[in-house]
């Protein structure tokens, strides 16, 4: 897969969460931060970055980095995921499932932060087990990277897809409407 140049989109960055990490030392404690980041365009593109550092302007900066590093495409149907999707990420399990329009997002601190990033409308969600931002954030990128549209199964299997999400405008649906409007 082809990767996405960041310079291209006007990415918004979210900090999920900043942590303190002490090291005891010979002489006392020393500190360090880690800042767990997303970037995201509103549609589509996201990406998730760990940040380590001294101090916490500069652990945010370097987490941005890696975030658009790691940047994604996600298939969407109007303004929610094609399909449910469930994503294991060491002890993190998160359950994604498309909502119908004006439902909202339905999520968590770290889930809410990757898919209002990626320009997900209305989801719902559910993390089980643990709920360690990283983990979390890492699972919900990693089951948004495994979503397949109807448009790309199709080609693979040979027929013609459609993906109909109660509530929401199917892609094949969106041209019939238009040209209704239009008195054709």
């Amino acid at each position: 897969m082809a990767r996405i140049d960041p310079n291209k989109l006007a990415l918004e960055e979210r900090v999920v969460q900043i942590n303190r990490v002490a090291k005891v030392v010979k002489g006392g404690r020393r500190f360090s931060f880690s800042a767990i980041v997303v970037v995201g365009d509103g549609a589509g593109h996201v990406g998730a970055g760990l940040g380590k550092a001294g101090e916490v302007p500069e652990a945010i900066r370097k987490g941005v980095e890696d975030a658009k590093k790691n940047l994604i495409k996600i298939p969407m149907v109007g303004t929610t995921i094609p399909h449910e999707v469930r994503q294991v990420y060491s002890a993190s399990r998160v359950m994604l499932k498309p909502a119908s329009l004006g439902t909202g997002v339905i999520a968590g601190g770290s889930v809410r932060a990757v898919v209002e990033a990626a320009g997900i409308r209305d989801i719902l969600a559910k993390t089980h087990g643990s709920t360690n931002p990283v983990n979390v954030t890492r699972a919900t990128i990693e089951a948004l990277r495994s979503l397949h549209s109807a448009e790309e199964l199709g080609r693979r299997r040979g027929v013609r897809l459609v993906s109909r999400i109660a509530g929401q405008q199917a892609a094949a649906d969106a041209a019939p409407v238009a040209e209704a409007a239009n008195g054709r």
